[in-house]
């Protein structure tokens, strides 16, 4: 079993001009991904979990932005039926992309692996049948030639609630927010106990989680966007801001080996190791 990927963020503190010069690089890549889905017949299905706030939605939104409509689709379920509680695995089959097609969840599959048992809106055993299956049901999928990329968007709870302020403020925008989102959030660390069991269970070499930190959601959307380009399309493609995302280093401290470090966390463990 592989840990999460962690990304690290090569656009801290970026400003609005620089933001939008990247997204529309980024948009302009992904775009090319897409044509070869479908010029190959590939298939491609991107998730996003998080919790409420966290940006998912706005995060499509601006991967879609330029893509061509007629071969990507936006899957944002509804509360299941009793039928599609017990079939949850199918319910989501039946919906992912076809040959050419990209498919993108706002919110997925595992919402039986997190809101569902901190809400109790699943029993005990259908939570464990999920956690025990969903990686062999991946891999399967993946085996058969799906291309899937799954991004948690972690936001801090003090910036949640700056949010749902947001929400309500603006007319525009109160429909987002719901007396089930304060539910929610005074399950906090319910749900936190849940996200925790899900990275250590249900994240592998074939099929990773790449958490990603949203409590800036112009950085968020450009660090996702910048993953799938690096992933299945340019892998030189290099930042706006110009710092290194295609290394990974290790380093030594009193026999300890730290693999797999960007390269401010290395430089930083190589100061850290010169102190001593």
């Amino acid at each position: 079993m592989k840990k999460n990927i962690n990304l690290e963020n090569p656009y801290k503190g970026i400003n609005l001009k620089d933001y939008h010069i990247e997204k529309r690089r980024l948009q302009l890549e992904l775009l090319n991904i897409q044509q070869d889905i479908v010029n190959k017949g590939k298939r491609m299905c991107i998730i996003f979990d998080g919790r409420d706030a966290a940006g998912k939605g706005s995060t499509i939104l601006r991967f879609t932005e330029k893509l061509m409509p007629k071969y990507y689709r936006i899957v944002e379920l509804g509360i299941p039926t009793h039928k599609e509680s017990r079939s949850w695995f199918h319910r989501y089959k039946k919906l992912l992309p076809k040959k050419g097609e990209i498919v993108f969840f706002d919110r997925s599959w595992y919402n039986r692996a997190l809101i569902e048992p901190t809400m109790g809106y699943c029993s005990q055993k259908q939570y464990e049948y999920f956690m025990q299956k969903v990686l062999h049901w991946e891999h399967k999928l993946i085996k058969d030639g799906l291309k899937l990329a799954k991004f948690y968007l972690s936001v801090d709870i003090d910036q949640q609630l700056v949010r749902f302020h947001e929400r309500l403020a603006d007319p525009l925008k109160f429909w987002k927010f719901s007396k089930n989102d304060i539910h929610a959030r005074k399950k906090w660390e319910k749900y936190t106990k849940y996200k925790n069991q899900m990275f250590q269970h249900t994240s592998s070499n074939k099929s990773p989680w790449i958490t990603v930190n949203s409590n800036s959601k112009i950085e968020a959307r450009l660090n996702c966007m910048l993953y799938v380009v690096r992933l299945y399309g340019n892998r030189k493609f290099v930042p706006l801001t110009g710092v290194d995302v295609s290394n990974q280093y290790s380093v030594e401290i009193d026999g300890v080996l730290f693999e797999e470090l960007n390269s401010l966390q290395h430089e930083t463990l190589k100061q850290l190791a010169g102190r001593k």
